[in-house]
């Protein structure tokens, strides 16, 4: 704990005691609270509530559980709400370059609920992708007692007794394009994919960020692996409500829980259950947030320590759900705690530490098979790996999970835009062998760092997942499978290399050295440099505001770097 924090503690809403203050207890009183009620400490609620996503429509009940944990800890609680943008909604519409950016919204909008009216401690209810690494930058900002609820993930969809999910939707238009389906079989996949609440179904972005958070102690041990729907998920948001008041009296912060060794751990975690590459800018951004310093590099570090062991979809055969019901997150913690790759001494929203924690949790069921043994792991490695080379000097990201090739090399087929490949794609011009490559769409080129899940998808779908490369400057959803990768940097807005690539060039992706390159020489870089044109930068609203502030997507695209020439 720092010097601040070690400071005397002294409730901030009990500045209303103070008789100059009348005035705003005059305008509290109006919302309930009386003279024992300015006693007590003031927690925040805040939810990332929505009706039109399944992610978050359920997220405002929840909050009314979180309220009533506060009050029966002797807390006074105060629900906010703040905006929310769902992946799965806006994917593959000009709605999806506010996606990244809502990240930073949730978390600019939630400190500034939180701090400018004066709360003593927070819980924050998140339920997909960006609202929930929004959360926790929030949390680190605001520094005071807080913890976070994930508010589950959705049951899986069935169609004739066979699991399907968001991403079955997007792989059947591929094969309906290549006439491996019918427009009224997809039909039926569009209706039976999503049957009620909760962020999409497998080890995709918003359950990879659910299982870190808790994997870095700032949730509730099981929370993260509760589905939506479930009576443990009522019992966690409840529970959080009277925690957190547990925090405040025992003066625990989050930067002394959000430790580089609780980063680790979540890294750890991570690369075991096969998470998104959403998740390596959102655990830098949440990092910088805590003030600990984290890189691209190392999760290179982890990646080639930490053997990927679940089963699980985009690449495996199960869903989130089926996680939950041999242990959840907590057995597969405990399953590689026992085997030396977690850290027990990391303090967690408990109060107690990991290890501690962790032995009052059942081991995984005897018999399962989501999550394989260390002995036989699905990938003896971890899936997701920075790339480095003279196409991507500051860093490139691909996960390669249930990606049998090793290394592709082919011809270069490059795009301005996501739509411009897509037709691509659909007019059959992408052959096996090719590198589709997409850019002007990173955090400043989008701007807002779009993901591609609808055109890897109907790669996947057309069956060349394995045989076509698909690179960008941009993102994929958790749901992305196949031969892909993102996040190069720099971007082709800031001048990076793939702004000079060109259709015909060879292209490698190598995951054995970490390679990705073009077989372009430096003197011909340079020429191209000379005659290149950048486009200008958006300029208005929140997306030019995004697109003028934003950092590289290798510092993790965060809107408040502010060191001197680097943006």
């Amino acid at each position: 704990m720092s010097s601040e924090q070690k400071k005397d503690i002294r409730i901030r809403s009990n500045v209303y005691d103070n008789m100059v203050k009348s005035p705003n207890r005059a305008m509290l009183r109006a919302t309930g609270m009386g003279d024992e009620e300015f006693k007590k400490p003031i927690v925040g609620v805040i939810s990332t509530w929505a009706e039109n996503t399944p992610c978050n429509i359920h997220l405002h009940d929840l909050g009314k559980l979180a309220r009533k944990g506060v009050i029966t800890a002797g807390g006074w609680p105060v629900q906010f709400g703040t905006i929310t943008v769902a992946d799965g909604i806006a994917m593959g519409t000009p709605g999806m370059r506010y996606s990244l950016p809502s990240r930073d919204i949730i978390a600019d909008s939630v400190e500034t609920a939180i701090s400018g009216h004066n709360c003593d401690a927070f819980v924050a209810i998140g339920g997909c992708d960006k609202n929930m690494p929004g959360c926790m930058i929030a949390i680190a900002n605001t520094e005071i007692p807080s913890i976070f609820v994930y508010g589950g993930t959705i049951a899986p969809g069935n169609l004739d007794g066979k699991d399907i999910d968001l991403v079955s939707v997007f792989e059947a238009i591929g094969k309906w394009n290549h006439n491996d389906m019918t427009a009224e079989e997809v039909r039926r996949i569009e209706c039976n994919a999503c049957p009620g609440p909760g962020g999409c179904g497998g080890m995709y972005t918003a359950n990879t960020m659910a299982s870190a958070i808790e994997a870095m102690g700032m949730s509730l041990p099981g929370s993260s692996s509760h589905p939506a729907t479930t009576e443990e998920k009522l019992r966690d948001v409840e529970a959080a409500g009277e925690a957190v008041l547990n925090l405040l009296e025992k003066r625990i912060y989050p930067k002394d829980i959000m430790t580089r060794k609780a980063f680790e751990n979540a890294i750890t975690v991570v690369m075991a259950l096969g998470g998104s590459t959403n998740a390596i800018l959102h655990l830098m951004a949440m990092a910088h947030a805590a003030n600990v310093e984290l890189t691209l590099d190392d999760f290179n570090d982890f990646q080639e320590k930490v053997p990927h062991l679940a089963d699980l979809k985009p690449s495996g055969q199960y869903v989130f759900q089926d996680l939950y019901e041999v242990g959840g997150v907590p057995a597969v913690m405990k399953y590689l705690y026992e085997n030396g790759f977690i850290h027990g001494d990391c303090l967690t929203v408990t109060g107690k530490t990991i290890a501690e924690n962790l032995a009052e949790v059942p081991s995984l069921k005897e018999g399962q098979k989501v999550i394989m043994p260390l002995e036989n792991p699905k990938r003896k490695d971890g899936p997701l790996i920075v790339l480095h080379g003279n196409l991507a000097p500051d860093g490139a990201v691909a996960k390669v999970s249930g990606v049998k090739v090793r290394r592709h090399e082919g011809p270069a087929k490059v795009f301005n835009t996501e739509e411009e490949a897509i037709q691509a794609v659909l007019t059959d011009e992408i052959v096996d062998g090719d590198v589709v490559v997409v850019r002007y769409v990173g955090p400043k080129g989008g701007p807002g760092m779009p993901e591609m899940l609808s055109l890897s998808s109907m790669i996947v779908g057309k069956g060349q997942g394995e045989t076509v490369a698909l690179l960008t400057d941009g993102r994929f959803s958790g749901g992305t499978y196949g031969l892909v990768v993102g996040h190069i940097a720099p971007e082709a807005q800031d001048g990076g290399p793939i702004a000079l690539l060109q259709t015909g060039d060879t292209v490698i992706v190598d995951q054995d050295t970490k390679e990705l390159t073009m077989k372009v020489s430096d003197e011909e870089l340079a020429k191209r440099r000379e005659t290149v044109v950048i486009p200008p930068l958006h300029s208005r609203g929140a997306l030019g505001k995004y697109a003028h502030i934003v950092s590289s997507s290798a510092k993790g695209a965060i809107t408040d770097f502010w060191k001197k020439g680097e943006y």
